[in-house]
């Protein structure tokens, strides 16, 4: 296993950190916190124009066709950023069960559109009460004629009221996998969007269906085969994710450096009492071996290898790391560390939230103990 970075990925995390220093700063973060949008435009065309969107889409489709490790040195920067993109859902899980099982009608509609950020797409999958596995999925798709009804109820489903399509798990058997994936007009009859609030401030909904009629045309692959399909998938997402949260945690502990070797207490800077660089070494171990752990899991993906292991082993510690190192930098910068003015607590607030997002810490665990105990 080789973790250097060659000198082309060196080139691809340096773009895609200038990018995001001009049009992702802290100031354009703030704006978009609770806005129903949740992204600037300025800078989802960049994305698109440098062809990070579509990173992980092939080249047939308008993509870039690299692997799992290109994207996770570009989500490493989007976390240490806090860049606010719905790439995610859209380019990556969306794109993702379009290429795994979208019929060839469904690719050249969708896929070049997505690559370049014209269209967007909104996973709909977690449901009030409910957990992450298939059991979880109880929205109900029933056939009736050339079409499906779909009723029930979708919650934090991001991006949705500036989605093109909603991206639906819906139950359709008896079965604990019998779940189909759809693609819902967010504009239907009978789907209602309500914005909900969240701890990090993105746009997030809460889309109740109330018998949305869907052609059978917008299912995507075979009856019963989307849970399989979507769980796949959300290996690749929990690296990406695990890669966003080295790059926030990163970014966290050199913003709580500064203002340790900044303020002083008693005459000295606090990072020269003990106690407090301690905190400090603790943490940079943690990210270095975070960051090791992430690259070992994105690179063994993009070589064919399983990673029904290392993903979730990925998140869980990455997340983790993020959390405790931002928690952490808000006892070091005291009281203040917590007030809308500074910015420690942007990292504070999302680092808690990927944690319980996706698939949280005790899916992850259940995950990772299945594994060691085979």
């Amino acid at each position: 296993m080789d973790l250097d970075l060659s000198e082309e990925q060196q080139m691809l995390q340096d773009m895609a950190r200038s990018m995001l220093a001009e049009h992702a700063t802290i100031e354009v973060v703030r704006k978009t916190e609770d806005d129903p949008k949740g992204y600037p435009d300025a800078l989802w065309k960049q994305l698109g124009e440098l062809g990070l969107i579509g990173i992980l889409i092939p080249e047939r489709h308008g993509g870039a066709g690299q692997s799992l490790m290109e994207a996770a040195l570009v989500y490493e920067e989007l976390g240490r950023a806090l860049a606010p993109v719905p790439h995610l859902g859209s380019a990556v899980l969306g794109a993702g069960v379009l290429l795994a099982q979208g019929s060839k009608a469904q690719r050249d509609a969708w896929l070049p559109k997505l690559a370049c950020g014209d269209a967007i797409l909104a996973p709909a999958w977690l449901e009030p009460d409910r957990g992450f596995g298939p059991e979880g999925v109880q929205l109900q798709a029933l056939a009736d004629g050339d079409d499906f009804v779909l009723s029930g109820t979708k919650r934090h489903v991001g991006f949705a009221s500036t989605a093109d399509r909603l991206l639906v798990l819906a139950r359709s058997g008896n079965a604990a996998e019998e779940v189909d994936l759809f693609l819902v007009d967010p504009s239907a009859a009978g789907v209602k969007l309500t914005q909900q609030l969240s701890l990090g401030s993105d746009a997030q909904y809460r889309v109740d269906f109330e018998q949305v009629r869907v052609p059978a045309g917008e299912r995507i692959g075979p009856a019963g085969s989307g849970w399989a399909n979507w769980d796949a998938l959300m290996l690749d997402a929990v690296v990406l994710l695990a890669a966003q949260a080295i790059g926030g945690a990163e970014r966290a502990l050199e913003m709580t450096v500064e203002y340790a070797k900044e303020r002083t207490q008693f005459d000295k800077p606090l990072g020269a009492f003990q106690a407090i660089s301690h905190y400090l070494a603790d943490a940079s171990t943690k990210v270095d071996g975070g960051r090791t752990l992430v690259y070992e899991a994105a690179w063994t993906r993009s070589r064919g290898g399983s990673i029904a292991r290392l993903a979730p082993m990925a998140k869980l510690f990455a997340c983790q790391t993020y959390r405790d190192v931002t928690a952490m930098g808000e006892q070091v910068f005291g009281g203040v560390g917590f007030t809308i003015e500074y910015d420690i607590q942007l990292f504070f607030r999302r680092a808690k939230q990927l944690q319980l997002s996706w698939w949280d810490t005790r899916h992850l665990e259940e995950r990772v103990a299945r594994t060691v105990l085979d």
